[in-house]
């Protein structure tokens, strides 16, 4: 238990009071986007309802006066009551009838659902039964015109009434907007604020007071400038920036659903993308890569491992292991890729398409179908049955052939000492007496000793065979058969419409569409066609990600969908600017980075004018930098960062299971450890089972695309940082590098507050500070005897306040 647990409450918010402990942050923003509403209705519930519903509860029949064709007709139910109430699944008849617990109301009389169809509809009511409208303005949906499907423009450099502000072309377009509205911008943040903001920004992690004190003392007018080059080419920026792109990638250890087993091999591809992160590989080979490394030539061995690991992308998605009908399985596993790669990609939900013309983008059934000719004709599964195996690409590795040859020959020896063993006790067996005996009735006669001998022999080999090497290998997928795939009707496998040929989406007319392959998957031929210069969505999707990233929000608010039920952009005219540079600088993201941070626009302090907080409460116009909260890894990796815990060993895997082996075993005993002080990017991701200091900051969904994480505020995670054992142990660990590194209170406390916030310390906080630890020494007193332990438990819980304030995960 937490020290602090011994002081008086008062005593404690007392000083969290004082520094800040309770000052306002961010709200909620816990409500489903609509269109992830949409999206999970049009792939999970309307399939259901027309397969096995809508027959008898449709527009043509009615049994029981219920229909289940609109919203408005669900929640009016039948003539047996109230068949769905939203929020509350056990409150309706609808779950009750498919779960086939009551024998007077069984549904479909034909056979019940799966479990992960009743499971589907259980989660359907409970996030509010949406229910798609029907569209009475059909002009505004489906609209080619829409303007995230048009070629990208050229717009030229605003002028501005004030042309000192600006330091990039950036602040032109940032400044013209505020200036029509007759608003200034935010002036500029303090260096500390700065070398905090950028270093986390960048990082991930807070900056040494050493490293502010040698930026403070950088009197050269590019001092910034060195700043964001030295962080950039830290290893730490691969590792801060590839978990931003494993959040779209819908990166996990693990495969969730109905088959929690263990992705064992899925590191390699987040070691992967960590690597080309920090190389600037150009996005456009990242994403050629992960589409289709497997296609791609290779120079040497090394260059076909890195390039089969990409592939993983497409791999890592989440799978229905056991789903008994095996052509719905498939189906389902390329719904998720041609999901994945719309939203990751081109921020537009292609799922949407599987059962109907998509409701809301111009985007067909048939558009989705050849698409799925594209995964259809490329090998996901090693095998299907149940339960089914996914597929691994074997990497080239010279030095497991000579390890494979020197594990078989210790085997053999092993065995033939067994042989040995067993050959020289036969013979002292009479050769009549051996004759008739089967093998095991024969070493029955052995003698005792000799049994023991083949008993410990038989262990060790035994236990050998389980330690046999296993050749490295990557999740990731391969070709197989080349086929197009019909449309099928309603999304069912079982009703099939025309065949449709792999091609891209017609409504991209701006950009060429490619000629498929007879002989190949097409993926070559979509990664190209997706990373064209000219494509309309791709690196305007990349560019908003990125300014996401950087500044909270994106320039369109809804980074992963770009279609109509997306935001529109707030500065259309700069993100387009963004994105030819973008295309002009190879796309570079390292060069993206340095245009951003560069700018008077990234470099405002957090605290707007009162004019522009009146008339711009939202920072559509970006008046100033948005505060905000560091995300779970971050603040975990602070804690140990400022503890002097932090182990930077890189890359490898942390699991504790091997592949494909589940997490949990028939005890329900969980076999996840998250005991190590590695960063957090390595910790095990386990689909239905995140580490709990992850899900209470807010970790997005590990099955999905996320590309904008919600930040929420509730109570338990204050109460995480007042009485966790890391924030214990980080507290620990800072005291004693207090105590040992200075000498009197008012260092300390100056040294604390610059490991914690990377500012100085007020003469309040020193004065505040001395009299907590007076008052905890003497809380103490009645505990613990000895002085030193007193003395080192105080300035414990005095870090314990810092930590566990708001200044220290929150970023201005």
């Amino acid at each position: 238990m937490s020290v602090l647990n011994v002081f008086s409450r008062a005593v404690v918010f007392g000083l969290l009071a004082a520094i800040g402990w309770g000052a306002t942050a961010p709200t909620c923003l816990g409500e489903e986007p609509p269109a992830e509403a949409l999206r999970f209705f049009e792939t999970k519930i309307r399939p259901i309802f027309a397969e096995h519903c809508q027959k008898c509860h449709g527009a043509e029949k009615q049994w029981s006066s219920f229909r289940l064709d609109s919203r408005e007709a669900i929640l009016r139910g039948g003539d047996f009551g109230t068949a769905v109430v939203p929020g509350k699944p056990d409150e309706g008849l609808l779950l009750s009838a498919v779960r086939q617990t009551d024998p007077d109301l069984m549904m479909p009389p034909k056979g019940k659902l799966t479990d992960a169809q009743i499971a589907d509809l259980e989660t359907w009511i409970r996030q509010g039964a949406h229910f798609p409208a029907e569209i009475a303005t059909k002009s505004r949906f489906r609209d080619p015109q829409h303007w995230s499907f048009q070629k990208v423009a050229q717009p030229s450099i605003p002028v501005v009434v004030d042309p000192a502000w600006p330091q990039s072309p950036i602040d032109h377009f940032i400044l013209a907007r505020l200036e029509s509205q007759q608003l200034t911008p935010a002036k500029t943040a303090d260096k500390r604020t700065l070398i905090r903001r950028a270093t986390f920004d960048l990082t991930g992690l807070p900056p040494t007071p050493a490293e502010v004190d040698a930026f403070l003392s950088d009197d050269r007018p590019d001092a910034f400038a060195r700043l964001v080059d030295r962080l950039l080419e830290s290893p730490a920026y691969g590792e801060r920036w590839g978990r931003h792109w494993l959040d779209v990638a819908r990166y996990a250890d693990s495969n969730g659903l109905d088959e929690n087993i263990a992705h064992g091999n899925a590191w390699r591809y987040r070691d992967y993308v960590v690597a080309s992160l920090n190389g600037d590989k150009p996005y456009r080979q990242f994403v050629r890569e992960q589409l289709a490394g497997d296609l791609l030539p290779a120079a040497s061995d090394a260059q076909r491992a890195e390039l089969y690991v990409a592939t993983g992308f497409l791999a890592i998605g989440p799978k229905v292991l056991a789903e008994p009908d095996k052509t719905k399985m498939e189906m389902d596993i390329i719904d998720e890729q041609i999901d994945t790669v719309g939203k990751a990609l081109l921020g537009l939900t292609l799922g949407c398409a599987r059962c109907h013309d998509h409701k809301f983008d111009p985007i067909e059934t048939a558009d989705y179908y050849a698409l799925a000719g594209i995964f259809k004709s490329t090998k996901t599964m090693e095998s299907l049955k149940t339960i089914a195996k996914w597929h691994e690409n074997r990497l080239p590795d010279s030095t497991f052939e000579a390890l494979k040859s020197e594990y078989d020959r210790q085997l053999s020896e092993k065995k033939s000492a067994l042989d040995q063993l067993i050959a020289s006790a036969t013979q002292q067996i009479p050769e009549p007496e051996r004759k008739d005996l089967t093998p095991e009735n024969l070493e029955k006669k052995f003698s005792e000793e000799v049994q023991k001998q083949l008993a410990a022999l038989r262990a060790d080999v035994a236990a050998f065979e389980k330690q046999a090497p296993e050749p490295p290998a990557a999740m990731g997928v391969t070709e197989q058969g080349v086929v197009d795939v019909s449309i099928h009707i309603r999304g069912s496998h079982l009703k099939l419409g025309d065949i449709v040929p792999r091609r891209t989406p017609v409504v991209f007319t701006s950009t060429t569409a490619p000629t498929f392959s007879t002989s190949q998957s097409g993926r070559l031929e979509l990664a190209d066609w997706i990373t064209a210069s000219d494509h309309p969505l791709t690196y305007r999707v990349l560019v908003n990600r990125v300014w996401r990233w950087h500044f909270g929000k994106g320039i369109v608010r809804s980074p992963d969908n770009f279609g109509m039920l997306g935001e529109l952009p707030t500065h259309p005219e700069l993100l387009d600017w963004l994105t030819q540079k973008f295309i002009e600088q190879g796309t570079s993201l390292k060069s993206l980075h340095r245009l951003i941070m560069l700018s008077s626009t990234y470099q405002q302090s957090s605290i707007p004018s009162d004019q522009t907080k009146e008339k711009d409460p939202e920072n559509l116009l970006w008046g100033r930098f948005e505060t905000r909260r560091l995300e779970a890894e971050a603040v975990r990796d602070s804690l140990l960062a400022v503890g002097g815990q932090l182990d930077h060993t890189r890359g490898g895997s942390l699991l504790q299971v091997k592949n494909r082996e589940f997490f949990f075993d028939h005890t329900s005993k969980d076999k996840t450890s998250y005991a190590t002080h590695r960063r957090s990017l390595y910790l095990p991701i386990v689909r239905n089972h995140v580490y709990d200091l992850f899900q209470l900051l807010d970790y997005p969904d590990a099955a999905v695309t996320t590309g904008d994480r919600a930040t929420t505020t509730v109570a338990p995670q204050a109460l995480l940082m007042l009485n966790s054992d890391l924030v214990a142990e980080a507290s620990s660990g800072l005291a004693q590098q207090l105590l040992a590194q200075e000498a009197d209170t008012a260092s300390r406390v100056k040294q604390a507050i610059a490991r914690a916030y990377a500012r100085e310390a007020t003469a309040a906080e020193i004065t505040a500070a001395a009299q907590f630890l007076t008052r905890a020494e003497e809380l103490l007193q009645a505990k613990v005897s000895d002085a030193d332990l007193r003395h080192q438990q105080a300035w414990q819980a005095y870090c314990q306040t810092l930590l566990a304030a708001n200044e220290f995960i929150y970023v201005r």
